[in-house]
Formats: C-alpha cells, structure tokens, sequence
C-alpha cells in the first residue's frame, strides 16, 4: 500500500482569497521506505503535511492510498491508516508512557473502548521497537525531550497503521537525540514496512537517513526521488534563494560562501 497524490495544489485561503503555496504535485509515498520533506521556512512543508492528513482540504487535485481517495473516508477510516506525530507539545504529565502509547490504539477500540489482550501486546511491542518499554510506568512529565518523542512515535507504531507522519519530529531534541531519532525511523521503515514521511531542517540527517526525498525549492517547486539521486543531480542547490548558502555534497549540509 502507498500514497499517492494527483494534481495536488495546497494552500490557503482566506474568506474569497486563496493563495496557492504548492501546486500540481503528483507525489509518491512506498512502504518500507523513509521519505524526508525538506524545504526552507515558510516554503509550505506544514501545509502539504495538513493535506495530507486531512487536517486541511487541498485546493485542488486528490490523494488516495492504495485505490481509495482519503477524502472519501471516515475519520476513523482514516486513522486506521495514517499516523500523525507533531511537535506540539501536548500537556500529558499526569499519563505514563504505557497510557499514552495506549491511546494509539483508539482507531481500533473507541474513545472508551477496553484494551484487549491484542490491543495490550500491541502498545508493549510499540514501546519495545522504539526502545522506550524501560520506561513504560514513568510519567510523561518526568521524561527528557529525546524520551518524550519515542513516546510519542511509539503512540503511532500502537496505532498501527502503514503510513507514518511527522512533523519536525527532531525540532526540540539535542544532537544525539536527533541522530538516534532519524535511525529509529529509517529501521522502522525498513524493518516493519511502514511507509514513514517526515519534516525537517536537520538537512545532514535527512540525507543520510532518507531513502527519498521531497525537495522544495526557492521557487515553490516540489522535486522527489531517490536521495542519492536529487544529492548527484545537485537539486539540493534550488533549496535557498541566497547566492552564498551553497550545498556541500561532502559534508551533507549547506555552508556559507562570502
């Protein structure tokens, strides 16, 4: 299964005005591969993601996954297939790391619905994969940033689904929380054959990471690929619009030139 968009054009709109930030964009996400969305700030990266899951409606085109347009599905339809972790720092102290991982498992159960044995295997196996089951009875408040977001993407293995969505899911985190994060997603792409898209400005990490990516330029174009691909083809240079920033294809990262 993979998502695919059509003619897709995203943007805002504000009472008659609509402004369009990306357009005709015919976009492909495949299972057991890590996808990288990198673009700079302002450039429509949030947008897109909103898009794409259904937080927003496109201003024109589809998206489907597999043969189903997700515009046609149920919220919980939906939620069975895409998982959504964001960087908004939700207040969830007073839950341990066992209850919010538990709550994943709500497209599956109800709002109020009893964890069954299956649903109970699924939230100990999502704490395990991420590496944060250690922790499973400690209050979310009492965790460390790094510690905080395997919590929450392992809230999304719970939940099961073959789409996994992220939005700068290393923005607060400290050098090595950020390196560990970025190979935890790669493994669980390739590992557990989830198709995973993520967000991000660490532009070293994506590359190294990514198995594609999706580029947005200076321009307001969107290019994707294989990321050794758009590194060779030196697409990685249409990013910014300053003449000094230049990408360093050695270090991975771009740099200032005077």
């Amino acid at each position: 299964m993979y998502l695919t968009t059509h003619n897709l054009t995203v943007g805002y709109t504000d009472g008659k005005r609509v402004t369009p930030i990306l357009s005709n964009l015919n976009l492909s996400l495949n299972r057991g591969r890590l996808t990288a969305l990198l673009g700079h700030n302002g450039a429509g990266k949030s947008t897109l993601l909103r898009a794409i899951t259904c937080a927003s409606k496109p201003l024109e085109g589809s998206i489907t996954i597999g043969t189903a347009d997700i515009s046609q599905l149920t919220g919980r339809e939906r939620s069975r297939l895409i998982a959504l972790v964001t960087t908004d720092r939700i207040t969830v102290g007073g839950l341990t790391v066992a209850d919010l991982v538990a709550l994943g498992r709500q497209p599956h159960t109800g709002f109020l619905g009893r964890l069954s044995t299956h649903d109970r295997e699924a939230v100990e196996r999502a704490m395990t994969l991420v590496g944060i089951d250690h922790k499973a009875q400690a209050y979310m408040a009492d965790l460390s940033d790094g510690e905080r977001q395997k919590a929450m993407i392992a809230r999304a293995l719970a939940q099961d689904t073959p789409i996994i969505i992220l939005d700068e899911p290393t923005a607060f985190l400290d050098v090595a929380s950020r390196i560990e994060t970025m190979q935890l997603l790669h493994t669980l792409a390739h590992d557990n054959d989830k198709a995973v898209l993520l967000s991000s400005h660490d532009v070293s990490q994506s590359l190294l990471m990514a198995d594609d990516l999706w580029l947005i330029t200076k321009d307001g174009e969107l290019i994707s690929g294989p990321t050794p691909a758009l590194i060779e083809q030196q697409a990685l240079e249409q990013m910014f619009g300053n003449p000094h920033i230049k990408f360093n294809p050695t270090l991975l990262d771009f740099q200032y030139i005077p």
